[in-house]
């Protein structure tokens, strides 16, 4: 198979496309495996005893999964060998670098590397050609290249379509997710580049199973946070027996051995929990024991969870960019930009959407200072003792005010406009002084009238 490599986005093998469609992750998803083939954006909550299991990583954030506890691989890409050489082995061959990769592919999740090609001494790369050796079904292979003179840099992209399904046609597969060696090589030439391809359809945490753990009451083995129950037992922690479910005995709707009968919000058929309705036909009671309801929320301007968000036992699952107990808290930072583009000024931060300012700062967004001296006032004395010997600092004038630097003239007309004029009073004389002044990164500087304005005796 010959792929030139001037076109921008050739396929090597169309068996799939390019890019996974868009999917909403499979949140009834029974285990950690179906959920992240279910799309690339999907992750899985290993936290024990997760109400939410299935879902994006916000999404699990806002159903309380802690970071710790997803998991979402994405793949990766690992270099195996970069052997380095400046020359070619001889005038006639290319030299590839590296010279081997190894991938993990997520399906839907593309991996990207760079390989250097250094062609032969006199020899042009604007036809140069790719062969490969087959690609595994679903698997595309692109290039993208750019030469600088006798180098050739090419970016590889590799993506999965999808992880195979039990339907597949895998007779000429050793293994259905691999690993699979596929040669790239310069069409006309020996050298090639391996590439080591694994397809991730599996997770990690399914090779790390918790037998008989106490997670799962000792009756089960915890995978991916998830008890799998040994027989006769069932329940999100194995809690229960089967031997009960069609007995009239009612513990087997009970969450604790003196508890009502499902939470005295249901009745119990045959082992299971049939929750009562209420009387507004959108609030109800769930799970097991009917111990989880839908309208058992905080509520914020008499909407529960603020109306950001959603109810479910007992807890609110905010919106995107809400968060807090009720959902009332803005995420939103637009309201606490300074003029200079910093949030609250630098001054303070920002908590849902309001600036909490730092003393003696206050304002909107932390601007203003009633206290503050501003830049006239901070440097009016050292203005004072450079450019005319006066003031409270004359006597420390090169100690305190050295980083000043002053340029004199004659009338206030010869002041630049460009920074904010200062007009001080002077503490000896009772004379008035104008002068600017501006804040460079290493120094300031300050013109200043050369006379003072007296008044008379």
């Amino acid at each position: 198979m010959a792929v030139k490599l001037l076109c921008l986005g050739l396929l090597l093998a169309q068996l799939g496309p390019s890019r996974a469609k868009q999917q909403t992750c499979l949140t009834s998803a029974s285990n950690c495996d179906e959920c992240m083939q279910s799309g690339p954006e999907c992750a899985w909550c290993t936290a024990p005893h997760s109400n939410v299991r299935c879902h994006t990583l916000k999404g699990l954030q806002r159903a309380g999964c802690r970071k710790r506890y997803t998991y979402n691989s994405q793949g990766g890409v690992q270099v195996v060998r970069n052997d380095s050489s400046s020359e070619p082995v001889s005038p006639e061959a290319v030299f590839l670098q590296p010279q081997e990769f190894s991938l993990r592919l997520r399906p839907g999740v593309r991996q990207s590397f760079p390989l250097t090609i250094t062609m032969p001494t006199g020899q042009h790369t604007a036809e140069l050609a790719m062969d490969t050796t087959p690609v595994p079904a679903g698997v595309n292979v692109t290039f993208i290249s750019s030469v600088n003179g006798n180098l050739l840099v090419v970016q590889v992209n590799v993506e999965a379509a999808r992880c195979p399904s039990e339907s597949d046609d895998s007779s000429q597969m050793q293994n259905r997710t691999g690993p699979w060696s596929v040669h790239i090589t310069p069409r006309g030439f020996s050298q090639s580049v391996k590439l080591e391809i694994t397809l991730e359809c599996q997770c990690d945490c399914t090779r790390n199973r918790e037998e008989n753990s106490l997670g799962c009451s000792g009756r089960g083995a915890l995978v991916c946070g998830q008890c799998e129950c040994n027989k006769p037992y069932f329940g999100q922690q194995c809690q229960r027996d089967t031997d009960l479910f069609f007995s009239s005995n009612e513990d087997a709707c009970r969450s604790g051995p003196n508890a009502p009968v499902c939470n005295g919000r249901g009745k119990c058929v045959e082992g299971f929990c049939e929750c009562e309705n209420r009387v507004n036909p959108t609030e109800r009671y769930t799970g097991q024991f009917c111990e989880c309801s839908n309208f058992d929320c905080p509520y914020h301007n008499d909407r529960i969870c603020g109306g950001h968000g959603r109810c479910e036992c007992g807890d609110c699952l905010c919106d995107d960019d809400w968060t807090g107990e009720d959902c009332s808290c803005s995420m939103e930072t637009a309201s606490c930009m300074a003029n200079n583009q910093k949030l609250c000024n630098d001054r303070g931060m920002c908590q849902c959407g309001i600036c909490v300012c730092e003393p003696p700062y206050t304002g909107p967004t932390c601007e203003d200072c009633p206290v503050c001296q501003g830049p006239c006032q901070q440097h009016a004395e050292c203005v004072e003792c450079r450019a005319f010997g006066t003031g409270a600092k004359k006597d420390r004038c090169d100690q305190e005010c050295g980083y000043l630097i002053v340029t004199m003239v004659e009338t206030k007309q010869d002041v630049p406009q460009t920074t904010a004029f200062c007009k001080m009073r002077s503490r000896d004389d009772s004379c008035v002084f104008y002068y600017t002044f501006s804040n460079l990164p290493s120094e300031g500087r300050s013109t200043v009238v050369r006379t003072k304005e007296c008044r008379p005796n």
